[in-house]
């Protein structure tokens, strides 16, 4: 199934403080990662795979290889997929809330 995406204001400002953590040391590997992410994201549109999250009626899916997992939720009436964070997975919260912002490590 063909659902939109539409990433979050919270999601674009934890890519934006992804993009700032990292590019202090390494601009350009900076873009391929968000490029990565965005692009992981979007995929879920078509392909959204993943597990039950930990705030009830999400759905995790987990990037290994880039150690981030996008938090989304799927709206079935008018067949939109909300990504709703991206999250370090170093990052520990406790289920049923969001980690509070703050720059990745």
């Amino acid at each position: 199934m063909n659902r939109r995406v539409a990433w979050s204001i919270d999601a674009v400002d934890d890519l934006g403080d992804v993009f700032e953590f990292v590019a202090e040391s390494d601009p350009a590997f900076a873009r391929r990662l968000i490029e990565r992410i965005e692009v992981a994201g979007n995929r879920l549109g078509t392909h959204a795979t993943g597990r039950p999250g930990r705030v009830s009626h999400t759905y995790e899916k987990s990037l290994p290889e880039l150690r981030y997992i996008i938090a989304y939720e799927v709206d079935e009436e008018p067949g939109v997929l909300n990504i709703l964070r991206v999250i370090h997975t170093s990052r520990e919260w406790l289920p049923g809330t969001w980690p509070a912002r703050a720059k990745p490590r």
